[in-house]
């Protein structure tokens, strides 16, 4: 079972956000297997290069790249994934051409909804946004959103939010058994929490440097 990484532009300001997300959890990517997804990025053989160069002195092992143009990969970059999707090559602009500068957009706000439980040793990572998991999680599952994390059953996993830098982050549930909760870098395990709202109804929220547990109507 893999990660997937899907970098959004500005590839620069997705690798800080990368960047601090390994500065609160520094062994996040130790040995996890990595799949790079490149669809819609329009990188050329050398920056797909540089971005997979980039990720490596980042201890990040991509095993594989998937949504790459035809004839972009080869020696000295992973292969695709088996079912992988292909896509079409992207048009370069030509740079003599006079034409407009337009800067780029941030990456928009984007919420993940996840319609299945999430199973002991699944991973969910959604830097760009909020996760609602409709389901549980279970014990040993983890979860690492880049707003807030909500779930609608019972959390008995690892549950992180605000991994992007957003203390204003929060995580809710309906059952609260977590093996561990963060918000924004701050962590408490289950065994800090004790018996706090346990096998009930919760939200968790940053009140200055203190994780707070509360109960949810």
């Amino acid at each position: 079972m893999a990660l997937v990484l899907a970098p959004v532009l500005p590839v620069a300001d997705w690798l800080d956000e990368l960047d601090a997300l390994a500065r609160r959890s520094p062994a996040f990517f130790v040995g996890r297997p990595v799949i790079l997804d490149v669809a819609g990025l329009g990188l050329d053989r050398d920056g797909l290069v540089g971005l997979v160069a980039d990720l490596a002195a980042r201890d990040v092992a991509v095993m594989g790249i998937e949504g790459a143009a035809p004839g972009q990969l080869g020696a000295g970059l992973p292969p695709p994934p088996a079912g992988g999707r292909p896509v079409e090559e992207v048009a370069i602009p030509d740079p003599d051409v006079d034409a407009p500068v337009v800067p780029p957009a941030p990456a928009p706000f984007r919420s993940l909804i996840v319609d299945a439980p999430v199973r002991s040793g699944q991973t969910i990572l959604h830097l760009e946004g909020d996760i609602t998991v409709m389901g549980s999680v279970a014990s040993g599952a983890e979860v690492i959103a880049g707003g807030s994390l909500h779930v609608y059953g019972a959390l008995r996993g690892r549950a992180i939010a605000g991994a992007a830098g957003n203390p204003e982050a929060r995580i809710t549930c309906r059952r609260f058994e977590p093996e561990l909760i963060a918000i924004d870098g701050l962590y408490r395990t289950a065994d800090d929490l004790g018996p706090v709202q346990r096998g009930l109804p919760a939200q968790v929220r940053l009140e200055g440097d203190a994780i707070k547990v509360a109960g949810l109507d």
